[in-house]
């Protein structure tokens, strides 16, 4: 009796199980990359003399000393790790050098970012970087100090700074795609402390992926086990 012929992709019963595999391990760990996305809002910065740091404390906490240079940028960023910096140098003797030192009170020198148009909301386009200093209490916040110059603040619920000078329009903290660039709901809105502690893996696979590609490994180690013992 003649045979059929085995089509070449069946003869190995281990081919197919490790296809799958790669398959799916592709898919899984593309989805992380595919996925990544940033929050659009304005970061916190202190200034140190030469270069900016990212604020330990929001601004309605840090109470800066007089002769601080604090920073506002607005940008999209998925966390504090690759958060844009303020483009103007933190130059206290620059950005205050018309404004005298008074007793009873204290200067804060601020520079105000409000980034470039990519990281605009859609139909907004954003005002010049500009700075100033505001004389304000002895005791006065950080958030204080940026309403003496900057009005009109926006905040949400949960106290983010949301807008600036009235930048932007509308929007708070909105979750951004990193695939299209454009805005989705965002989570639950994050203060600026949170942002602080938002210190995660910058845009690779996460955890959750992670997981789903080592159970799909363990499948497929153990589908190709079984295989070989039907040989």
């Amino acid at each position: 009796m003649r045979r059929t012929p085995v089509p070449a992709r069946l003869r190995n019963p281990v081919a197919l199980p490790l296809a799958a595999l790669v398959a799916a391990s592709a898919v899984l760990l593309g989805a992380g990359s595919a996925e990544a996305a940033g929050y659009r809002y304005w970061s916190f910065w202190e200034g140190n003399g030469k270069n900016w740091e990212y604020a330990t404390q929001g601004p309605s906490l840090l109470r800066p000393d007089d002769g601080t240079v604090q920073g506002f940028r607005f940008a999209v960023s998925e966390d504090s790790g690759d958060a844009d910096r303020p483009r103007r140098a933190p130059d206290f003797g620059a950005i205050c050098a018309g404004t005298p030192a008074k007793d009873g009170s204290k200067r804060v020198a601020l520079v105000i970012d409000p980034g470039t148009a990519a990281d605009a909301p859609d139909g907004e386009k954003p005002p010049a970087p500009r700075t100033a200093c505001a004389q304000v209490a002895p005791d006065a916040s950080s958030a204080e100090a940026l309403a003496a110059v900057a009005k009109p603040l926006r905040y949400d619920s949960s106290a983010m700074l949301c807008a600036i000078s009235g930048y932007p329009k509308s929007g708070c903290g909105e979750q951004v795609s990193g695939d299209a660039g454009s805005a989705k709901p965002s989570a639950p809105a994050k203060t600026a402390d949170d942002q602080q502690d938002d210190t995660g893996g910058g845009g690779g696979p996460s955890v959750g992926l992670l997981v789903g590609a080592g159970a799909v490994l363990l499948l497929g180690i153990a589908a190709v086990v079984q295989a070989r013992r039907r040989r």
